[in-house]
């Protein structure tokens, strides 16, 4: 079911359309951050930085994302997207604001 607009009416408008969804409830149950446009707003779930494709190792990756503050249960939102390729992103994490690599954000999972 589809609002007039044509949004999903139970993903925020700035969720992938695409976004695994809990069968049971219907919702996301997360995605990478690195997919989400500017204006989404979720919660950290974990990081999965193996999955990530980054240059740096999976346990550097996933130690430099903590020391930034993407740690499990923070509040992220995409405040802006660079102009080329949309990267990078600038992320509010809490109250202070990153900007982060699409391919690093890749290994946030948010829902």
């Amino acid at each position: 079911m589809t609002e007039p607009n044509g949004a999903h009416p139970q993903l925020p408008s700035a969720m992938p359309l695409d976004a695994p969804l809990d069968a049971s409830l219907g919702i996301p149950i997360g995605i990478p951050l690195g997919l989400a446009k500017r204006g989404y707003s979720g919660v950290i779930q974990h990081l999965a930085a193996g999955n990530a494709g980054s240059a740096l190792s999976a346990d550097e990756l996933e130690s430099r994302l903590i020391e930034l503050g993407f740690v499990e249960g923070a509040r992220v939102e995409v405040l802006h997207e660079g102009i080329v390729g949309r990267d990078p992103i600038a992320v509010r994490v809490e109250n202070v604001t990153i900007a982060v690599r699409r391919r690093e954000a890749m290994a946030i999972i948010v829902a």
